[in-house]
């Protein structure tokens, strides 16, 4: 996903940067602001026990099956649906399942009355035609989850292959805060809904959606790890058709754009006048041995206050490099090519 503040470019800087300053009995790896899961998910690869959060519940389902899911699927209760379930490989059924959502006959329903150009609608997020299978897809989801044909398991690992997939195919540039005048050519290309990625592993993981500041009273960890958003975008405004199709939830929209309602989901660090207090807090009742903030020189919050909070907690030190800038409109004119992308950590007294 081409997601605000994606980490995958920096995760070896990241990964190599963290396992430096940390001793080797640390087991319990934190991600407050998991967005896609994306460092929460090599740490896990890693070994670590990972806890994962957000406040977006799109991201907490895409953690629910990158974090929490650590065993093969078997989708036993499909077997009398699907027939080819019953005689393949553990490891292939997801990609069976995936398949046999693909091939439904597409159905008018939510996503397409309201993010296609259909009767109802003028947005153009998608085609009708990939509205129609998004809106097949989940709802056939929701009816086996709802019949328990499929475990919890299951049925996030499918929402999440489902919002990957679609969002592949989604008529805008980056973000959802508006969609193309016209279907480039990648969205016109009919929807292939691809299994999202499973790690195996022995560990038990937790993953929550909770606001950070209020999570951050309840959970203990050795490695705890920030990236909370840097800038004015409000990830729940940029991301709210993710959102809905994550909860299909029906719910009223607004404006050209049709925004679902997002008033207690919005983040007090994209506002200049809170973000600071708001990471002081944070990080005076963190329950953990080091701290690690992922933070850009061009960020709200100033450096100078960012190493005043951190050195109030213990032994101060920073990482930095050079990174190309997240650029969501190419027509915008950006007062560099490159940002500073800033490592902050505490080794917590």
């Amino acid at each position: 996903m081409n997601y605000i503040g994606s980490k995958i470019k920096l995760l070896p800087f990241i990964e190599e940067s963290i396992l430096s300053v940390v001793d080797n009995n640390c087991k319990v790896f934190c991600d407050l602001f998991a967005g896609t899961g994306t460092v929460g998910s090599r740490f896990k690869e890693k070994g670590f026990k990972v806890i994962s959060n957000d406040i977006q519940y799109y991201a907490y389902v895409l953690n629910k099956q990158l974090i929490d899911n650590h065993k093969e699927l078997n989708f036993f209760s499909l077997g009398d649906e699907i027939k080819e379930l019953n005689d393949c490989k553990l490891e292939n059924k997801k990609s069976i399942v995936c398949k046999y959502l693909t091939n439904l006959k597409g159905k008018k329903s939510f996503i397409y009355h309201n993010y296609s150009p259909s009767e109802k609608s003028e947005r153009m997020y998608f085609t009708n035609e990939n509205a129609m299978k998004g809106d097949a897809s989940r709802s056939k989801i929701e009816d086996w989850y709802q019949s328990q044909k499929i475990t919890k398991n299951e049925y996030y690992f499918l929402i999440a292959s489902l919002i990957k997939s679609m969002d592949k195919y989604a008529n805008v540039l980056s973000v959802y805060g508006a969609y193309l005048k016209y279907f480039k050519k990648r969205a016109q290309k009919q929807l292939v809904i691809e299994p999202h990625k499973l790690i195996i592993n022995k560990q038990s993981h937790e993953v929550y959606n909770q606001d950070a500041n209020k999570l951050i009273h309840e959970i203990k960890s050795d490695i705890l790890y920030l990236d909370p958003p840097y800038n004015s975008r409000q990830y729940a405004s940029n991301y709210h058709v993710l959102e809905t199709i994550a909860k299909y939830d029906k719910p009223k929209l607004y404006g050209k754009t049709g925004l679902r309602e997002y008033k207690h989901q919005r983040s007090l660090y994209c506002l200049k006048e809170h973000a600071t207090k708001s990471l002081e807090h944070l990080v005076q009742h963190a329950n953990t041995k080091y701290i690690f903030l992922s933070y850009s020189n061009e960020g709200i919050i100033p450096i100078k206050e960012i190493k005043r909070i951190l050195e109030g907690k213990g032994e101060y030190g920073y990482f930095e490099t050079k990174y190309s800038r997240y650029k969501s409109d190419s027509k915008r004119v950006y007062k560099a090519n490159f940002t500073i992308e800033y490592l902050h950590y505490c080794k917590c007294d």
